[in-house]
């Protein structure tokens, strides 16, 4: 393995987890039912204090409800990889449908412009969904 590409990695501190998830706008939620794995792409708003998923309401997205309310602790992950500079951040805890209330205005400052796909624009409704950040780890790439 000597003549393998490599780069150096370290952890992240607090100001730097803070930054990349408050600037970020997506990432991979990984989700399980037992011994089924399931994992999707998601917008995701990072305030601070709040970790919030959007999540159409659409019927075509009823496997991926099924996997939210099973899963005990998911994982998320954002991250960047270019041949200058990498990071990745692992947010793990439980999910739970959000209580809060959002209007229209709020959830497009919240959130990059949605991907329709096989449905109308009337007929998606949003579920947001809070994961609590029990543990958050990141590593970037060393200069």
């Amino acid at each position: 393995m000597k003549h393998v590409e490599y780069v150096y990695t370290t952890g992240m501190d607090e100001l730097d987890l803070e930054e990349h998830l408050r600037t970020g706008e997506h990432g991979v939620l990984a989700l399980a039912d037992n011994d089924d794995a399931y994992a999707v792409p998601l917008s995701y708003n990072y305030d601070g204090n709040q970790f919030l998923f959007r999540v159409s309401g659409h019927d075509d997205n009823a496997e991926k409800r099924r996997f939210l309310e099973t899963t005990d602790t998911a994982t998320f992950v954002c991250y960047e990889a270019s041949t200058t500079e990498s990071w990745s951040i692992h947010v793990r805890g439980p999910v739970r449908q959000w209580d809060g209330d959002i209007d229209e205005t709020t959830l497009n400052e919240w959130f990059e412009p949605f991907r329709l796909f096989d449905e109308t624009v009337e007929s998606v409704e949003f579920i947001l969904y809070e994961l609590q950040m029990e543990s958050v780890i990141g590593r970037k790439t060393v200069e």
